[in-house]
């Protein structure tokens, strides 16, 4: 598993949405806005299911997932790559939910995406991009 550097959790912080990327088990891709997300270790992020339908049915037959971080208040910019887990009850299933609902009541946080980080790649235009950085 890759671990994310104190820059990259750093930029987690400034970002307000990040487009989310899942793929069918047939390959067709799907991106969507998802506004909460959390980095809870060095290599695993949490990602708070509201809304999501494509996303959940894809991550059912394949785990893969993709995120990037990026923005004008961001130095550089950064695509996550991983293994996703779903869960609807257990312990850290709980705490996302108590802690979605502190915030927002209105949130359903239906379910709890748990990305293992397995690459961190450079996307910043220019000659590194799409250099693979963990």
């Amino acid at each position: 598993m890759a671990k994310l550097s104190a820059e990259m959790k750093e930029a987690f912080g400034k970002m307000k949405i990040f487009p989310v990327a899942t793929a069918s088990q047939d390959g067709t891709p799907n991106v969507v806005p998802i506004g909460v997300i959390e980095v809870v270790g060095d290599d695993t992020i949490w990602i708070t299911d509201n809304f999501m339908n494509k996303s959940l049915e894809n991550l059912k037959t394949n785990p893969k997932i993709a995120l990037y971080l990026w923005g004008p208040e961001i130095k550089g910019c950064f695509q996550i790559k991983g293994q996703a887990t779903v869960r609807t009850s257990g312990l850290d299933f709980d705490a996302m939910k108590a802690k979605i609902n502190r915030k927002n009541p209105a949130l359903p946080a239906r379910s709890l995406i748990i990305m293992k980080i397995t690459e961190v790649f450079d996307c910043q235009p220019g000659p590194n991009a799409g250099k693979k950085i963990l």
